[in-house]
This record gives C-alpha cells, sequence and structure tokens, in this order.
C-alpha cells in the first residue's frame, strides 16, 4: 500500500531554521568570536560535546540531548554536527546547518565523528574538544584521540564566551524571570496548613508554565518544616503545619534561558533564631550586590556576602558560593556554575552584561532553611535586579 500522500517522508521537508530562536547575525558573531578564540589558541578545529555550548553556537536544543552529539567547528570553513538519526529533524528545525550526519542506535557516535573528521581532512591538524556531555565516555574519548594525535582540552574556552550576554540574550533573561515570579507567586498563594509539599510544587510549575515558562533545567526546590533544613530537599508529599518554615526556590525558562527566584516563607510566626538568621542572609545578598559593579572580581563579590553575614555572627552556617552565571541551561541544572561562579578564588573581573542569580541561604541543618535570592544583570552603575517580588518573608497564616 502506498503512504498518504499528505504524509511527510523526507528529513529536508522541514525548513532549516524553523525552530531557531537567533537570528544569523547573532550567530554569526558568536563564531566569528569563538574563531578568534581558536586562534589565539592555534586550534585548527574544535569539537564541541556540551548541549549548551552547542546551542549558543547553533540554536540546537532538545531535551533529548541524553544521547551523544556533537558540533565540529572548523578554524575556517562549515562546521558539521552528528547527531542521533531520531533528532535529524529537531535538529534541521533548530539550526541552519547544513552538514548534519547521524547515527543509529545501534552504531557508535564516535565512529561517526572520527569518519567525518577523517573523510573532511582534519585528522592530523591541531583539533580541541569538551570533556563534557553525553556519551563522551573513555572509549569515545579514546577514538577520539586516536584519531587526532594533537588532540587539546578546551572545556572552558566556549563557557568563557558565554559569560557576557548579548541584548537579545538579556531580553530572554528578563522574559524568564517574569516566568519565575508567577511561579513563585503561584505556590505562596497555595501555603496552608494541611496542604502537601505536592500542592505547592504543582502550583509553582503550573503557575511558570502558564505564564509562559519551557520546561527548566532543573526542578523546583520545595520543601518544608525540618525537611527544609536539608540542602536541595524536594516535595515529597508532606503536609505542612502551623510553624513550618518553607524553602521555595525555581527558575523560569525562556528559549532555553533561566532566571531563578528565592523568598523567605513561615507559616505562623517566625521564631527568634530564624529572625536572626534571615537577617544575615538579607545583609549577605544586600552587600553582595553591592559589589557586583564592573571591576570588582567574582571573589570580590562572594568575599562582600561572606564578610556581611559574618558581622552577624552566622560565619559556621555559609558554606556555599554566593553565586553563579545565569543563561543557557539544560538539565541537571538551571545554572551556569561552569562558567563563573561568585566564589573564592574566581579572579576573572565582573563586566556590563554578566548575569547572575545570588541566592543567599543559611541553614540550621535537619530544622530549617532560610535564604533570599536575586537575578541581577550587571549594568555599567551596578546591578539591576529582574524580580518584581519584594524581597522580604511572606508569612503566611
Amino acid at each position: 500500500m502506498s503512504p498518504a500522500p499528505h504524509l511527510i517522508l523526507s528529513q529536508e521537508a522541514v525548513a532549516p531554521g524553523l525552530e531557531c530562536v537567533f537570528p544569523d547575525d547573532e550567530l554569526a558573531a558568536r563564531m566569528a568570536r569563538l574563531r578568534a578564540a581558536m586562534r589565539q589558541q592555534r586550534f585548527d578545529g574544535l569539537v564541541l560535546t556540551g548541549a549548551e555550548n552547542i546551542f549558543w553556537l547553533t540554536g540546537r536544543q532538545t531535551p533529548g540531548h541524553f544521547a551523544f552529539q556533537a558540533l565540529f567547528a572548523p578554524l575556517d570553513g562549515e562546521p558539521f554536527i552528528i547527531v542521533r538519526q531520531l533528532e535529524e529533524m529537531n535538529c534541521r528545525a533548530n539550526t541552519r546547518l547544513a552538514d548534519i550526519r547521524t547515527y543509529a542506535d545501534d552504531e557508535a557516535p564516535a565512529d561517526v565523528l572520527v569518519a567525518a573528521i577523517t573523510d573532511l581532512g582534519w585528522r592530523h591538524r591541531r583539533i580541541a574538544t569538551e570533556m563534557r556531555g553525553a556519551g563522551l565516555t573513555p572509549a569515545a574519548f579514546a577514538r577520539l584521540a586516536a584519531c587526532a594525535p594533537d588532540l587539546h582540552d578546551a572545556s572552558a574556552l566556549v563557557g568563557a564566551l558565554r559569560a557576557v550576554k548579548s541584548r537579545l540574550e538579556i531580553a530572554f533573561i528578563e522574559q524568564a524571570a517574569r516566568y519565575a515570579d508567577a511561579g513563585l507567586e503561584a505556590g505562596i498563594g497555595a501555603i496552608r496548613v494541611g496542604a502537601s509539599e505536592n500542592a505547592v510544587a504543582a502550583a509553582m510549575m503550573q503557575g511558570a508554565i502558564a505564564a509562559g515558562s519551557e520546561y527548566v533545567g532543573m526542578e523546583p526546590l520545595v520543601s518544608s518544616g525540618p525537611r527544609s533544613g536539608m540542602p536541595h530537599a524536594t516535595w515529597r508529599r508532606r503536609r505542612l503545619a502551623a510553624g513550618d518554615g518553607l524553602f521555595l526556590e525555581l527558575a523560569g525558562c525562556h528559549n532555553r534561558y533561566h532566571a531563578a527566584i528565592l523568598r523567605p516563607v513561615w507559616l505562623g510566626s517566625m521564631p527568634d533564631e530564624a529572625r536572626h538568621m534571615l537577617e544575615a542572609a538579607q545583609a549577605g545578598l544586600a552587600a553582595a550586590l553591592d559589589a557586583l559593579r564592573p571591576g570588582a572580581t567574582c571573589a570580590d563579590v562572594h568575599r562582600a556576602a561572606e564578610s556581611a553575614i559574618d558581622r552577624h555572627g552566622f560565619a559556621t552556617a555559609y558554606r556555599k558560593r554566593t553565586g553563579y552565571s545565569m543563561g543557557v541551561a539544560f538539565a541537571p541544572d538551571w545554572g551556569e556554575g561552569d562558567v563563573l561562579s561568585l566564589y573564592r578564588g574566581v579572579e576573572r573581573p565582573i563586566e556590563p552584561g554578566m548575569v547572575f542569580h545570588i541566592p543567599t541561604t543559611l541553614r540550621a541543618y535537619g530544622r530549617f532553611t532560610i535564604g533570599v535570592s536575586e537575578t541581577a544583570v550587571v549594568t555599567q552603575d551596578g546591578p539591576r535586579c529582574l524580580s518584581r517580588i519584594p524581597r522580604r518573608l511572606f508569612e503566611m497564616s
């Protein structure tokens, strides 16, 4: 029987770039910046395997990034990409790449990559690769190393370029912040004695998605009572009781760009111990934002927050980085901590166009967590916070 005439039988029936979120000039500028960095490092070609970096350079996005993918960017000439066969149509729709090569589920994708590098004459050139991404197993890396004896590690190369955002990227992050605000407001509205953590989490996710959010790189963090005193606890059906502290943190996502928000919530009257801890967290966030200015370093911002918290007597309770870069994210994270963190030893200067999520949290482990955060864009004059939700304690009756 012949197939129905209306069925799409060819990958080519999908227009290239049909769903790409970036205009041509944005992608061309990024590729030019990458090639300038490659030229400085004397790399002839670069193999990229991280989902965020491939997206940043091509627009390629899929929740199927758990399968091996690799973008080969030559110093001169057109790039090519290796994707799972099932992903070809998605790749065609989300990128404008002319050379899309695929592998079947019973093929070794590293062999397809090596064959392409060999066919195109790059085998004995100076090639660099990222040490990240799904499917970059020791065996796959060994195949690549055998193909390119002059192989170098360039895991941080693209991340350094992504740290400063374009106007378009900042616009995406601003929109993501609107979604995050909607989700947090919905979650706070669902808090009442007897409600479950699941009901609060469902309200947060529904609120953010209804406002426009796509799937996020990491699930919301929702925990209550003693469970809120465990870092990165998520909802687990617990019923809310009077006197519970709640930890509510989530991100919104627009075109894979994220913004996150955390606000302190208490069901009933907050005890003095927690209130004093909140004052310290608020002071730490205020100090970090005051220091988040061009010319300071990432480490300077962390030291400012840490010093403010220390002055309130909670030095031993603050055991984390002060913040991290925000932008492109896929699972398992909503941040760009691999790009930049606000922490000791990170001496990169703050620049206009950088974006950070700054959550200052303090814990009485196994009892409660207090925290507050802002996603902030760095401008010439200092930070511009994106959330519209007041930076205060929400005490629910």
